[in-house]
């Protein structure tokens, strides 16, 4: 807690101070040593920039830049005081010229540059200084070839300066997009409150939006909403928690996390790895090498509700995971999760679908058949590992899309057609693995890559055997579908379908997770070596060249 908060709530530099939620008196010291989060109830108290700066980098990296701010008073302007009066007093409280603090740092040893606002300088107001300074730490990020954070707390734009305030959304977001253009990491980090044109513009624009636990974050604020739409707001209305459920947010983070996650997406925008050593792969790519075994035997396996789920086979394969949400349109899907893994030393994007081995587990992800919020924060991810060099990694266990009336009220059809075409061309390796069920367009929104591995127990059609009978057989018939559909692994492997499969070691009838997840994670790590140090436009001609040629007509010497 500030000492400007602390004064607002009648408590003195004193050794005890109210928690501003739960009001409990709590030891000053002790909640200074907590960094200002509440030790009874959790609530994460006000930091200043400083006092943020302080926590986030390495001690003694910051070095801030210094630039001439513009005229403080563009308009002339003056409400119950003038407003240069209300500036002179803001920058005798807070000890800033401005409401925010702009420099270099590190995190974790990795450069980066930051802005970091102050609410307690008018509110944390966007005005034409603020605005003049986030465009130049862009600038700087970008002339460097460094990443962005940028750490939100205000209001709103300045009202005493009138529309030019309005215009530093349009102003900052043009330094934003330069970043992009660029393929730099842009991260914000909304701490409470995170309201009007910040919001709205450079707040929520970043690649990898993180929020403090509770933190507030809308473009008109709680009690504007109510006194204009005369209606109650739910519990927990434009909080972190409420918001990224709602697929706006990546990360709700507690503030003693915050380093480690963002040494973690710092590592990721590091640039590719280097290429992992040579090792084994124990892929299998010769058909020959793969027993026949009856195809709808090998159905019930792949649909064992004891396989590992896509989520435990992420984290049995990767060192550290980083799970990012939503779709920022609406939605966080809870059949598609997706996030930056660390494959033994090589950042990549892990994308995969989500079944369960409950009956409650399976109602929550729809058995694993995802709607358009599941296949477009996957397209949001896919997108992220190409701006960021990272190899992609498709986990595929789904029966299909889900086939209700909001996926398709909600455009499921495109959602899919969009994840297809962009994967088509996307300029990192991607390898898609069917580690269960690969059912029709669900699938292959995932499953469009260099090389496509499966499970050695695995199928993966353009329908189910129990779809494919019943219309062209009768229900009774799915065996036979399953036979006809060619859809185990030695076909697909003789079809030119997929180009490795991984063994699954185990008895026959159930799969042993950790050694299969070994053998997973040896087949990535060796795929990924074998495309990375293809060039972008090779490697995308290639992908579309492995395309072209599925299914292409077999030409013989005599025919041509």
């Amino acid at each position: 807690m500030t000492t400007v908060e602390q004064e607002s709530l009648g408590v003195t530099q004193a050794e005890w101070l109210h928690c501003p939620t739960c009001r409990e008196l709590v030891y000053a010291k002790r909640w200074n040593r907590n960094a200002g989060v509440c030790p009874e109830c959790g609530a994460h108290g006000r930091l200043t920039a400083r006092e943020r700066i302080r926590q986030l980098v390495d001690p003694g990296t910051f070095r801030e830049q210094i630039h001439r701010l513009p005229d403080t008073d563009p308009l002339g302007f003056t409400d119950r005081r003038p407003y240069p009066r209300r500036v002179e007093d803001a920058r005798r409280d807070t000890g800033e010229r401005e409401a925010v603090v702009c420099g270099a740092a590190a995190i974790d040893g990795r450069p980066l540059v930051l802005a970091v606002m102050d609410f307690r300088f008018l509110g944390g107001s966007l005005g034409t200084g603020v605005g003049e300074l986030l465009t130049l730490a862009a600038e700087d990020a970008l002339a460097r070839r460094l990443p962005l954070l940028v750490v939100t707390a205000s209001g709103g734009a300045r009202m005493q300066e009138g529309v030019l305030s309005l215009l530093q959304m349009a102003k900052v977001s043009q330094a934003i997009a330069a970043l992009n253009e660029a393929g730099l990491l842009f991260v914000s980090l909304i701490t409470d409150p995170t309201y009007g044109g910040v919001a709205a513009s450079f707040a929520t624009q970043a690649d990898v939006i993180i929020a403090e636990p509770g933190a507030r974050l809308g473009f008109a604020g709680r009690r504007v909403i109510r006194d204009t739409v005369r209606a109650e707001l739910p519990d927990g209305f434009q909080t972190a928690e409420f918001l990224l459920a709602r697929g706006a947010l990546d990360v709700v983070a507690d503030r003693a996390e915050l380093r480690d996650v963002l040494s973690r997406l710092l590592r990721a925008a590091g640039g590719p790895s280097a290429p992992p050593p040579t090792v084994p792969s124990g892929l299998i790519r010769d058909c020959r090498d793969l027993p026949e075994r009856d195809p709808w035997h090998v159905v019930s396996l792949a649909r064992n509700a004891e396989r590992p789920t896509g989520r435990e086979y992420t984290h049995l394969i990767a060192e550290s995971f980083l799970e990012l949400h939503g779709d920022r349109m609406g939605a966080d899907s809870p059949t598609i999760i997706g996030g930056i893994a660390d494959l033994g030393g090589i950042s990549a994007m892990v994308v995969a679908t989500q079944k369960g081995h409950s009956t409650r587990e399976l109602l929550a992800t729809n058995f694993g058949m995802a709607g358009p919020e599941g296949y477009r924060k996957a397209l949001r991810l896919f997108r992220l590992a190409e701006k960021l060099g990272l190899p992609v990694v498709t986990l595929i266990d789904t029966p299909g899309a889900y086939p209700g009336v909001a996926a398709e009220e909600n455009c499921q059809a495109g959602a899919i057609a969009t994840n297809i075409l962009a994967l088509t061309g996307l300029r990192v390796p991607v390898i898609p693995v069917i580690t269960g069920e690969g059912g029709s367009g669900g699938a292959l929104a995932l499953a469009v890559g260099d090389q496509v591995l499966m499970f050695a127990n695995g199928v993966y059609s353009v329908i189910s055997p129990e779809g494919c009978a019943a219309i062209l057989w009768d229900a009774t018939a799915a065996p036979r579908a399953a036979e006809a559909l060619r859809i185990t692994a030695p076909d697909l492997l003789r079809l030119g379908v997929v180009d490795g499969v991984i063994p699954e070691p185990g008895d026959g009838a159930h799969t042993d997770p950790t050694a299969a997840a070994a053998n997973l994670a040896a087949a990535v790590r060796t795929t990924i070596g074998e495309l990375g140090g293809i060039p972008a436009d090779q490697l995308v001609a290639r992908r579309r060249e492995r395309l072209r040629r599925i299914g292409a007509p077999q030409w013989t010497e005599d025919v041509k």
